[in-house]
């Protein structure tokens, strides 16, 4: 499970310009996760994951992750291969602000880099030189920096088999307080949107109905009791999924509510509708996403 608590190999205020072997091979589901700060006189700073450390001829570079502050607030990053740069993927959609905290957590996935700032998505890089070749981690530029970690724990098995879709299941036990659901997946590229519901077999009522549509940005939530559709709760802080992104969801059964976190951040609290939570023993997911996991506990 993804967790940003139980880091490994922790480096606390490392002196910048930082290069630094990184402890274990990456693989998909490593975590990297950079806390820091962007001081007031930022033009720009960089994580780069890079194919070791030499200086001349300038080691590879796999993943350049280049936050820039002049004229244009953007993320730019590229590759670097043979001393010669590819072409830029640039993001505008900015998560840093001078002096202001942040946390980066890069993810390691089988074909792509995915980044999330301060727990929100904020892009996906397709790899362009092979993991394998990834030893090591620089940071540089204008940024302080508290602690570097890494979490070693294997996520996404290249050969992972998919769940077709719908997916229909009985829960390992019925719902109640402490009973928690995890799903992992991907969504697709092209996605307009995808639901998780629980439901009550004997009844058909659906306790809960979790339907993140991302053609508007909206994680809907609902209940459909008694043969009929409640009302839709929609407000939300941030929405939390992004075309082709990895997700691991969590759902979360207290007394009072279900409780959501994707990705290792809370998202969404829906107090229950339906009160005879034992007789929820079914779950139904469908939608636009390749499902790669589903455990319940």
């Amino acid at each position: 499970m993804l967790s940003l608590n139980n880091l490994q190999n922790v480096i606390y205020n490392p002196m910048i310009p930082y290069v630094g072997t990184i402890p274990e091979q990456l693989e998909p589901g490593t975590l990297i996760v950079i806390r820091g700060h962007v001081p007031c006189d930022v033009d720009r700073f960089q994580v780069d994951l890079q194919c070791g450390s030499s200086v001349k001829p300038r080691a590879d570079v796999a993943f350049h992750f280049n936050p820039r502050f002049k004229r244009t607030n953007c993320i730019v990053c590229n590759t670097l291969m043979n001393e010669k740069w590819g072409w830029e993927e640039i993001t505008y959609d900015m998560p840093f602000k001078k002096e202001k905290s942040f946390e980066i957590v890069i993810m390691v996935l089988k074909e792509k880099f995915q980044v999330a700032v301060n727990g929100k998505h904020i892009l996906l890089y397709a790899h362009r030189i092979s993991l394998e070749k990834v030893d090591t981690l620089g940071i540089y530029g204008k940024v302080n920096i508290h602690s570097i970690g890494f979490s070693f724990s294997s996520v996404q098995k290249s050969g992972t088999p998919q769940f077709s879709l719908p997916f229909v299941a009985r829960l390992n036990s019925s719902m109640g307080p402490g009973r928690t659901v995890v799903i992992k997946g991907e969504v697709n590229t092209g996605a307009k949107g995808f639901n998780v519901d629980l439901i009550a077999g004997k009844s058909k009522d659906i306790a809960l109905h979790l339907n993140p549509r991302l053609n508007m940005k909206a994680f809907v939530r609902n209940s459909f009791l008694q043969e009929s559709w409640g009302e839709e709760e929609r407000n939300i802080t941030c929405f939390p999924f992004s075309p082709g992104m990895y997700f691991e969801m969590i759902i979360y059964c207290d007394v009072r509510e279900f409780k959501v976190a994707i990705n290792g951040v809370h998202s969404l609290e829906y107090k229950h509708r339906f009160k005879e939570l034992s007789s929820i023993d079914t779950l139904e997911i469908d939608g636009d996403i390749h499902l790669l996991e589903v455990r319940s506990w």
